[in-house]
């Protein structure tokens, strides 16, 4: 039986052959690009967390890195190890809306061609438009910042987004952690000019113009750093 072409059943019938056929394409294409996708996925958070210690990813980001990750242990806010590696498996998303107490921490082990050992740590929050996050490393007494590195999924190009620029990170080489009483105290955020509430805190200036994204860095840091605090006094004492 033939279909009329200029009837509605041809055209129905038309479009459901078509959207089944782009579909099965699309799907087939997901499949095999899944292996590769998942590559760039871990090669860009690789580059990422080498910036962290004024690294520039190179070509061949996976073996730079794993020649400079020496290690990537799990620990709790007990400043215990919970695995000897895993770090990069852990989602950092969710971890940071758990109560401190009951979050895995990952940690990545630096060793730069120099021989100095880094240790940097994971923060997850929010920004205006979206989630932000970052990468802290510390130097080996446990409370003085190496270098950081931030990134964001949606803000504001020219304001938020600013917080992905080495102006704004490098702010924080050379801040510490830890007042001069003993706390465990996180780098505020503040604007240009003023300075934190808490007088104890090492601070750096807020992107001009991205105030509710600098707040969220301010409080990503708060409560992904504190978590720490354990740990990073652990690596204080054994470096001693």
């Amino acid at each position: 039986m033939k279909i009329n072409k200029q009837s509605n059943i041809y055209t129905i019938i038309y479009i459901v052959v078509l959207v089944v056929v782009v579909g099965c394409a699309l799907a087939l294409t997901s499949l095999a690009l899944r292996d590769r996708q998942q590559a760039n996925v871990m090669a860009d958070t690789m580059g990422q967390i080498l910036k962290a210690v004024h690294v520039t990813p190179e070509a061949d980001v996976t073996s730079q890195f794993n020649s400079l990750i020496v290690k990537q242990p799990v620990v709790n806010a007990a400043g215990e190890i919970v695995s000897e590696e895993g770090a990069a498996s852990v989602n950092v998303a969710e971890q940071s809306k758990k109560p401190a107490s009951e979050r895995l921490l990952p940690v990545y082990v630096c060793q730069l061609p120099d021989g100095e050992v880094k240790y940097i740590v994971s923060c997850y929050g929010a920004g205006l438009w979206g989630p932000i996050w970052g990468y802290v490393a510390f130097d080996a007494d446990g409370s003085t910042i190496y270098g950081a590195y931030f990134n964001h999924q949606g803000e504001t190009p020219g304001l938020g987004a600013e917080i992905e620029k080495p102006a704004f990170a490098s702010q924080f080489d050379g801040k510490s952690v830890v007042a001069p009483d003993g706390a465990f105290v996180p780098v505020d955020v503040v604007k240009a000019g003023q300075k934190p509430v808490d007088a104890r805190r090492d601070y750096v200036d807020a992107v001009s113009g991205g105030t509710i994204t600098s707040k969220g860095v301010a409080s990503m840091l708060d409560n992904c750093l504190a978590p720490y605090a354990a740990y990073l006094q652990n690596i204080n004492k054994q470096t001693k």
